[in-house]
């Protein structure tokens, strides 16, 4: 497709949405979305803890964040969200470090391209644990910390439209999306009691520098010239809408997973 849409916006500037809020992103190191969703909450006047396993990465990636938006604006602890432990520290040193959180990001995800007669049952494992696993973990904590807290707030988890469509390659990581959405749902009518909204984002294909090193550049244009706009979404244009279940826009909205693709799901 050629034409407007065909062509990537730039991002938009922030509005307010989010002033006075305090958030937490996991997986937000280096290019991808979880970066860019802590830009954009930055950006909407909140206040942001970065989260990630890579020590060295998460750092570059708050010292860049830092210098764009204030170093008191920007917050960073290390967690790897296999770790029970590790995740319930992630949310008890983010409540100190921020003062109280308002909004959690679960962004953590491992994907891979391996067809089941092939596959081992460590690479379904690892997939399996890091992204529903991870998702889990977390969730069980922020409602920990939310009942306990007792101010409510709010949950968005980054799925995937594989959590609908068939993929060749990709049985383990369709089937940890469908997991998330899942447990979206059935976590957010019993979130609700605490005051707590929780939903998911479900892109389809957001290309970045990190992506593209890890995945085919074939297979990534094929999929992206099936979109609808004949390219695939920006970082940021996933990051935008994860901002609006966020904020104060969506709140009769909860137990729902939103589609970014430009096509059906």
């Amino acid at each position: 497709m050629t034409g407007p849409l065909s062509i990537a916006p730039q991002p938009i500037p922030g509005h307010g949405l989010l002033v006075g809020r305090r958030a937490v992103v996991t997986a937000a190191a280096g290019t991808g979305i979880g970066s860019a969703t802590a830009r954009r909450l930055l950006s909407e006047g909140a206040d942001v803890l970065v989260s990630d396993w890579h020590e060295r990465r998460l750092e570059a990636t708050r010292a860049e964040l830092a210098d764009e938006f204030g170093d008191r604006k920007v917050h960073a602890l290390t967690c790897d969200v296999t770790s029970t432990e590790q995740v319930d520290g992630l949310v008890r040193g983010a409540a100190a470090a921020l003062g109280r959180v308002d909004i959690f990001v679960n962004n953590a995800g491992l994907g891979g391209e391996t067809p089941v007669v092939d596959m081992t049952d460590e690479q379904w494992d690892r997939v399996l644990d890091v992204t529903l696993n991870g998702t889990f973990r977390c969730t069980r904590a922020e409602l920990n910390y939310f009942r306990e807290a007792g101010h409510g707030g709010v949950i968005v988890n980054n799925a995937s439209v594989l959590g609908w469509r068939a993929q060749y390659g990709q049985a383990h990581y369709a089937a940890a999306k469908a997991g998330v959405m899942a447990l979206t749902r059935c976590s957010a009518v019993e979130a609700a009691e605490f005051g707590v909204r929780i939903n998911a984002v479900a892109p389809s294909i957001a290309r970045h520098a990190f992506l593209d090193r890890t995945s085919s550049p074939e297979l990534l244009d094929r999929l992206s010239e099936r979109e609808a706009f004949g390219r695939a979404a920006e970082p940021w244009e996933v990051a935008a809408t994860i901002a609006m279940l966020a904020g104060d826009y969506t709140t009769y909205l909860t137990g729902e997973v939103v589609s970014i693709s430009s096509q059906r799901a």
